[in-house]
């Protein structure tokens, strides 16, 4: 393990075997509304977030996180109300912030702005990872709900506000008693500890981190190539904001699903004796599930994910 282990004894940890896995991301053009807004504690929740949940979905335990934080010129209050955001997904992930790096880069960003990138660490049995390997045909595709746009999307979701003559301060259509700012700032969901209970339990094959591409191009990611995941739009609520969007831009229902979670922030493909104590533990854990579709066989080069029924479904 080398320096890793002076951190973490992963056999202590109830490791036997343990591989170690990695990812990076970042906030995107979300961290505009929040610097426009000056609402900066919940941009590091999204960092974490988008981060973890590409870790949980290879069946990983996320372990620790590092953070980059490049400015201009450091606000020393934006940054600790940034910093604790970050400290806030860590705490929710179940991971440890072991560190990070701050940049003063004068000239690179303009007074105010600043970008955000992560580092995670996660563990797992060797062996043990989930590939979507064993998806097979009768399989069945549980959503789980997303709490709004999440971290991707957003220089469409910025210039619908703009072409709708509104500002981050104006009260958001789709949000009662919120500005459109403080509801477009909802942090993307961690799903950490409720998928690692459900995968823990037997029966989850695959995990979808529904994010850039939606609902059309991430779910195809985890699916064997002879494999076609069935979702009916009918299954669960389009959230308003969704709905907010697709009628102010015009956006076709397809598209929407290419580019927006659409209310889904995981997908989750089971084995179908399975699904139900899978949705009941997610469940337990405090998630919104529905049962959104099913696993069958490919014809052809047909695309791999399909979202039926949506152009009725998504009407209005």
């Amino acid at each position: 393990m080398g320096g890793f282990g002076a951190l973490f004894d992963l056999r202590a940890a109830g490791f036997q075997d343990p591989i170690l896995v990695s990812t990076t991301d970042g906030v995107g053009t979300k961290l505009k509304i929040a610097i426009e807004t000056g609402i900066h504690d919940k941009v590091g929740i999204d960092l974490v977030a988008m981060c973890v949940n590409d870790l949980v979905v290879q069946g990983a335990e996320p372990l620790l996180f590092l953070d980059y934080f490049a400015t201009g010129k450091l606000d020393v209050q934006a940054g600790r109300t940034i910093i604790a955001g970050i400290a806030e997904g860590c705490r929710q992930a179940g991971c440890a912030l072991v560190g990070g790096e701050t940049a003063e880069m004068p000239g690179m960003y303009a007074d105010g702005d600043y970008d955000l990138a992560g580092f995670a660490v996660g563990a797992a049995e060797r062996g043990s990872l989930i590939d979507g390997s064993t998806v097979a045909a009768g399989d069945v595709l549980l959503g789980i709900a997303s709490t709004g746009v999440h971290s991707n999307g957003f220089s469409l979701v910025r210039k619908v506000v703009e072409r709708a003559g509104l500002s981050f301060a104006s009260p958001a259509p789709f949000a009662p008693g919120q500005s459109v700012g403080e509801a477009l700032l909802t942090p993307t969901r961690i799903y950490v500890k409720s998928c690692l209970a459900a995968i823990k339990a037997g029966g989850v094959k695959a995990l979808a981190h529904i994010t850039g591409g939606g609902l059309i191009e991430n779910v195809p990611r985890v699916l064997p190539d002879d494999a076609v995941a069935e979702i009916d739009a009918k299954a669960w609520p389009l959230p308003p904001v969704f709905a907010w969007l697709k009628r102010e831009a015009n956006i076709e229902a397809q598209e929407l699903a290419r580019t927006f979670n659409c209310g889904l922030g995981m997908v989750a493909v089971v084995a179908a004796d399975k699904a139900e104590a899978a949705a009941a533990i997610l469940r337990q854990h405090g998630e919104t599930v529905w049962t959104v579709g099913h696993i069958r066989p490919r014809r052809g080069d047909e695309a791999q994910s399909q979202v039926l029924g949506a152009d009725e479904a998504w009407r209005g």
